[in-house]
């Protein structure tokens, strides 16, 4: 009999995975709350109309498609299926399409509900994404996103607010980080100053690769997109740039002259360099200019974190889109928000043993189960324990006590308590530190103030 299997690039959770993915959404949750943002959930599955064309054309090919119920050829001309580009076909088969992002639905979400939502809107939401991408180390086809988004405001002080988030999550995950911030606007004034202002796309996709291929290659790319020998040379001082954030922005204003949205997006960058340094947030973000990230929908500030003792990919990001609801018919409203990757965090705490030894825990302690008579006075034990929000449990056979202690050990129970008839009787019970298998003898108060304050 063949052993059942599940999908390439999807993941089974077995309870200690569990504890520790739902302790990184609970600080991720924590400090979302803590900054007034609210959550909402939307659809696994979304109208493929509204996931269409919103990625760009790499985005379509990794949308999962779901065929149409039944008999999905029925009344389809078949003359189409030959005749028509991907997209089109997709649509005539297809329905609805497993979300890519959380991005787009809650741009959905916002048009459909405008008359019940309050304006700026802060909302949040954790859940799974999929993308029909080639399965490797740090990338799966089923993953959780932890999206943080506030629309309806121009306002730098919404990025501010996510910067300090990311600082707050991160210093609470004690993983060092790497923040890199650049302007989408300043992007498209490198184009314009360069002569290739109908080009952005391809410049944009081709330099958001530098840091993995190198500058040399980026140049090659920006051939084969048909970019002019004139216009790359142009592009060389933007890429090559060194210093800090304040003698970048000096030498973009000479660069970027020209440009009034270039100009536009530096001022917006210095503005945000200038604030996060007045409320000393703990990290000096870095101006990287050859940042574009892929998504289409950005056009202004771009995040980008990467973590800085571990080699993989960017762990949160995100940006500000100033029109993402306008494709569904509400032009005009301005949003802005970030990304954290719980895979990848999950990657980088293992990889760093940063896991709190308690978040590996199911349970703080447990009663040893000697004889069936007993069992009405372990109970009560569990109860008056569990009473003072220590998590316990009773094991529930009276076997040997070897096969016990085993299941503790097994569990990463720390504790153990041991009561037979004369501690029953003495009112003195046996709790056993599993770790180093000490023994002491304390009343059922003691062991509840011990096990509250270790």
């Amino acid at each position: 009999m063949q052993k059942p299997s599940i999908p390439k690039g999807t993941r089974d959770f077995g309870p200690a995975e569990m504890v520790r993915r739902k302790y990184i959404f609970s600080v991720i949750e924590k400090v979302f709350q803590k900054y007034g943002y609210v959550p909402i959930e939307t659809p696994a599955m979304e109208n493929l109309s509204t996931l269409l064309g919103k990625y760009g054309e790499e985005g379509d090919k990794l949308l999962f498609k779901i065929l149409n119920s039944g008999d999905f050829l029925n009344g389809i001309d078949r003359q189409k299926l030959t005749e028509s580009e991907g997209n089109k076909i997709a649509l005539l088969i297809s329905e609805k399409g497993l979300r890519y992002d959380l991005t787009v639905p809650f741009a959905r979400f916002v048009v459909q509900h405008r008359e019940e939502i309050t304006f700026p809107f802060k909302r949040y939401q954790i859940q799974p994404v999929w993308r029909a991408d080639k399965p490797q180390k740090g990338r799966y086809r089923e993953f959780f996103q932890c999206d943080a988004d506030c629309i309806g405001s121009n306002s730098l002080l919404n990025e501010l607010d996510l910067l300090q988030i990311i600082s707050e999550v991160f210093a609470e995950l004690k993983i060092r980080v790497l923040v890199k911030l650049n302007n989408r606007k300043i992007l498209a004034g490198m184009a314009e100053v360069t002569g290739q202002a109908d080009k952005l796309t391809d410049l944009t996709t081709a330099i958001d690769k530098v840091e993995k291929i190198g500058y040399e290659k980026v140049v090659e790319e920006l051939k084969a997109r048909g970019l002019t020998p004139a216009g790359i040379q142009k592009i060389v001082p933007f890429l090559t740039m060194k210093g800090t954030a304040a003698e970048k922005t000096d030498l973009l204003r000479k660069l970027l002259q020209q440009s009034e949205t270039g100009l536009k997006g530096l001022e917006e960058m210095a503005r945000l360099f200038d604030m996060s340094r007045a409320i000393k947030l703990p990290f000096e973000p870095e101006f990287d200019v050859s940042l574009a990230r892929g998504l289409n929908y950005y056009t202004g500030t771009i995040i980008e974190v990467k973590a800085v003792d571990v080699e993989i990919g960017s762990i949160c990001g995100g940006g500000r889109y100033d029109d993402l609801t306008g494709i569904f018919g509400m032009p005009g409203i301005s949003g802005v928000g970030i990304s954290f990757g719980a895979d990848r965090i999950y990657d980088v705490l293992d990889q760093l043993n940063l896991f709190p030894e308690k978040v590996a825990q199911t349970s703080d302690v447990m009663v040893v189960n000697f004889e069936e008579k007993e069992q009405l006075f372990y109970l009560d034990i569990v109860k008056q324990i569990r009473s003072a929000g220590i998590k316990a449990e009773l094991y529930p056979d009276a076997v040997k006590l070897k096969k016990q202690f085993s299941y503790a050990d097994a569990r990463n129970i720390p504790f153990v308590i041991i009561a037979g008839g004369d501690e029953i009787a003495s009112g003195q019970l046996s709790l056993r530190n599993m770790k180093n298998g000490e023994q002491e003898k304390l009343t059922i108060t003691e062991i509840i103030s011990k096990l509250n304050h270790r």
